[in-house]
């Protein structure tokens, strides 16, 4: 197994003391499976499959009555329920397992059984008795005679409520019924009506699953749903494109493929029968109620429904305009067997307090933690799941302490951010109640909003007082200020940092490291000014009418050559509004491919025509191969190599710029092929890699190495960091061009041979937006999108990042920021506020303006703390 598990490097120390046992909880959002959800990543979900198992009640979908198994001790209570001295007898039906076996021969077997009586039409004969006598059912198969004409007697008994023989002997006699008549009996006491019982799990002739864990498992085959597999989509018809605009009724023309002359005669159906059925059809599809929406896909015997419409087109996809239309309304929809719940539909007829395990996942966090708070059980379930509730609670209000109340367990985990995922891991091993773990964490904070801040602090307090160790990695001021101990590294970064400038507890830093860039940005001294003006604009795109999962109908309007933030507590809409509907929405109006649909909205508008191009920034990495790097991203390795095949003896030997690429053949090393080691397969261990032998690690051949300029070879110059390299080559403007955007992104101290997959999401972004601002582009104007660029960002970062997007600005382009840091809020021309709470709370627009309006704004949180920014600067 070793072969298949990562090893990690030995880290470059002579010595630790005392670690503990360590949990690295990291940024990343590390799993692609269509399968992960909320529920599955916290194992909340598996808590509630092992609840739903032991005290959930199986309802039957015909009458609404609960499907019960009856015990023998329930039969044997009804019995002894009775009046002293009552005269009870035990039947079962004669057993009709064998239907092809003649009556007679079932009662000659029962017969040698040791059973003696048989009731024929409700008079008590002896079996012997009927054999002699010879009536016309014997010759019949078992099969043929009607089940309630012939009953074998089991037992009779008199109740005697203090007699423990006697129940017993009720107890053996119940046994041996259900067991010769597979589950059934029938009870008979003198003057009262007969009760049937059967330990089947049955009702209303249908027979049931009994619960168990593995029937709300939509990673099992037998829980899965058999459609979608427990993928809960399917490729299918989409609701969503059939009908586009939700707040639009039937009669206003809501379903898009009934337009037209001859498609029209389908809507015309409708409407001409829908009084025959009470069907609403000036209502919004919106608030059609599901049984009314799914009448609507299904039809009736007055008209064809959604479904039929496809049905038929399907039948003659011979057709070329009938395959365009299947493929303009086809998508990943909703799997139709289970709606999206991703269970076979008996596990929905298993309920707690009224609610299906798949209502519960659909639910928020918040909302499901008031429903466990709420349930009412009797007092056997309560102590079967008082366990299982502690354990549930716990997690859900873990996750409600860091910001995650707005999540459903049903979301997909591939849908989080990183910032999400980092909580949800955080929440798992919360859970997990570990002691004396030392628990690393990289910038917990990201993509969480000012107002959580302080939760999350709570939440990483309590891991301190469970007896853990708790390291976080973070440049958010409110989690520095509740540190115990604080260590600061710098002065600055890459060759000017890796020393320790202050180590303590953090009220001493202003003391003992007063200098430091840290102290200063905390202590007020040196700060990010607010711009002396905000930019007016003339030109706006405009968002018509947006309503993509929370976001409720509104519209919002983006400057053009401006700095637009947007902002909003988590799960208040901002992803979906920009990367859900903008994004793709600009990408089709200048007529470039995008795999994603735009999310719901009625329009673009405004002064489209103006853009060019739009672009997403975000913190993907730059280059996949480990031969990528900054350099060759920013295209700053092109002139380095025509620069060294300029020097002389680079002509002498006709050495071409190809010969100073690490990529193609002609310079670089034949052994390691430009990479400079070797990677040597273990099979059972780690791989092994070796500096490579012939080039000693310097990734060309000698003869290339040989050739310097200013003293310094190809491999040299490379390990150059960007400021470095700007001073080396002052007086070639074309590669200092090039590479001095990324010093004023703050990247000064990566080397320009470093490979991209060594950097991290926001160094990554950085240098996606040095290339920009390094690339001559007069006649263009770039929507740029960026996704929290802040992150893994100083204060003093931040400060050098906002005069890079203001230069981009200044170049004539447009910058659009998802954003909580305050530093960059306050920096903005415009700024976007959703909200005012995340989920459900969300969705609408608080507020569009200037960063001084936005703080009179009393129900905006971003308002309130930016409030306090701007009157910390005033």
């Amino acid at each position: 197994a070793r072969q298949f598990l990562g090893r990690m490097k030995k880290p470059d120390v002579d010595y630790i003391k005392g670690i503990c046992p360590a949990i690295a909880i990291e940024q990343k959002v590390s799993t692609s499976n269509a399968r992960s959800t909320v529920g599955t990543l916290t194992e909340v979900y598996d808590y509630l499959r092992i609840l739903y198992a032991r005290i959930g009640k199986t309802y039957s979908p015909i009458s609404g009555q609960i499907v019960k198994k009856h015990e023998v001790s329930d039969v044997a209570d009804y019995i002894q329920s009775f009046d002293e001295g009552a005269k009870v007898q035990l039947f079962i039906p004669l057993p009709y397992k064998y239907k092809d076996r003649p009556v007679k021969a079932e009662l000659e077997l029962l017969l040698q059984k040791g059973y003696t009586r048989l009731q024929v039409n409700g008079e008590l004969m002896q079996i012997e008795e009927v054999l002699e006598r010879k009536p016309p059912f014997l010759s019949k198969k078992l099969g043929e005679i009607p089940e309630e004409g012939l009953r074998i007697l089991i037992d009779r008994f008199v109740v005697k409520h203090e007699d423990d023989e006697n129940l017993k002997r009720i107890a053996d006699s119940v046994q041996t019924a259900f067991y010769e008549a597979e589950g059934d009996c029938i009870v008979e006491v003198a003057g009262q009506k007969e009760q049937e019982f059967n330990n089947r799990f049955e009702l209303d002739g249908l027979s049931f699953p009994e619960p168990t864990p593995q029937l709300f498992n939509f990673n099992n085959p037998y829980g899965a749903c058999p459609t979608c597999e427990g993928f809960s989509k399917v490729m299918g018809i989409d609701e969503d494109k059939v009908v586009p605009d939700k707040t639009k009724s039937v009669y206003e023309g809501a379903i898009a493929c009934w337009k037209g002359e001859k498609l029209g005669l389908w809507l015309d159906q409708l409407l001409e029968t829908a009084h025959n059925f009470d069907f609403p059809v000036h209502r919004p599809y919106q608030d059609l109620t599901k049984e009314q929406q799914r009448l609507l896909w299904k039809g009736n015997k007055y008209f064809g429904g959604i479904n039929s419409f496809f049905a038929e087109l399907e039948e003659k996809t011979y057709k070329i305009q009938n395959r365009v239309m299947l493929a303009r309304y086809r998508g990943r929809t909703n799997c139709p067997t289970c709606e999206g719940g991703r269970l076979r539909q008996e596990a929905t007829y298993v309920k707690i307090n009224g609610r299906a395990i798949v209502d519960l996942v659909e639910m928020p966090i918040d909302e499901l933690l008031e429903f466990f708070h709420t349930i009412e059980l009797s007092e056997f379930d309560a102590k079967v799941a008082r366990r299982l509730l502690l354990e549930i609670n716990n997690r859900l209000q873990f996750m409600c302490d860091v910001g995650l109340s707005y999540l459903t367990l049903s979301r997909l985990s591939a849908s989080l951010s990183g910032g999400e995922t980092q909580r949800i891991n955080l929440t798992r091993t919360l859970g997990s109640n570990l002691t004396s773990s030392m628990y690393i964490l990289d910038e917990p904070s990201i993509g969480l909003h000012p107002r959580d801040t302080s939760r999350l602090v709570r939440v990483l307090k309590s891991l301190r007082d469970m007896g853990n160790t708790v390291i976080v990695v973070e440049h958010e001021e409110d989690i520095i200020k509740n540190a115990d101990y604080l260590v600061d590294i710098g002065p600055a970064a890459g060759i000017h940092g890796g020393e320790v400038v202050f180590a303590g507890p953090y009220e001493n830093i202003y003391d003992e490291a007063a200098d430091c860039l840290t102290a200063k940005y905390m202590s007020g001294r040196m700060q990010i000014p607010v711009p002396k003006s905000r930019r007016k604009a003339s030109n706006f795109i405009h968002i018509r009418n947006a309503r993509q999962n929370n976001l409720q109908n509104f519209d919002s309007s983006i400057p053009l050559n401006a700095m637009t933030v947007v902002t909003g507590v988590s799960g208040s809409g901002k992803t979906t509004l920009v990367k859900q509907i903008l994004y793709p929405a600009l990408k089709k109006q200048l007529g470039e491919s995008y795999a994603q649909a735009p999310g719901l909205f009625d329009k673009l508008e405004g002064s489209l025509s103006l853009i060019s191009q739009v672009e997403m920034v975000n913190q993907n990495p730059i280059g996949k191969s480990s031969r990528s790097n900054p350099v060759t991203y920013v295209k700053a390795y092109d002139s380095i190599r025509k620069l060294m095949s300029e020097q002389q003896l680079s002509r002498i030997r006709g050495f071409k710029p190809k010969h100073f690429s690490f990529n193609v053949d002609g310079g670089r090393c034949d052994t390691c092929k430009g990479e400079g080691e070797q990677v040597i397969e273990m099979q059972f261990l780690a791989d092994v890699r070796l500096e490579c032998e012939e080039c000693g690690g310097k990734r060309f051949k000698q003869e290339v190495l040989e050739v310097q300029y200013k003293g310094k070879s190809i491999f040299e110059i490379l390990e150059l960091s960007v400021e470095e390299a700007i001073a080396f080559f002052a007086d070639e403007k074309d590669i200092t061009g090039r590479l001095q955007p990324l010093a004023d992104v703050g990247l000064g101290y990566v080397h320009l041979g470093q490979s991209s997959s060594t950097l991290s999401g926001g160094e990554a972004q950085r240098v996606k937006l040095a290339s920009f601002l390094g690339a001559d582009k007069p006649n263009e104007h770039i929507l740029f999108i960026f996704d929290e660029p802040t992150t893994g960002l100083h204060f003093h970062d931040i400060r050098k990042l906002l005069d890079a997007l203001n230069a981009l600005v200044e170049n004539g382009h447009t910058v659009l920021i998802v954003e909580h840091n305050m530093e960059v809020i306050k920096s903005a021309d415009w700024v976007i506020d959703l909200g005012p709470g995340g989920g459900k709370e969300g969705g609408k627009l608080v507020f569009q303006g200037t960063p001084e309006e936005l703080v009179k704004v009393e129900e905006s949180y971003t308002g309130a703390f930016l409030k306090e920014k701007l009157e910390l600067i005033g």
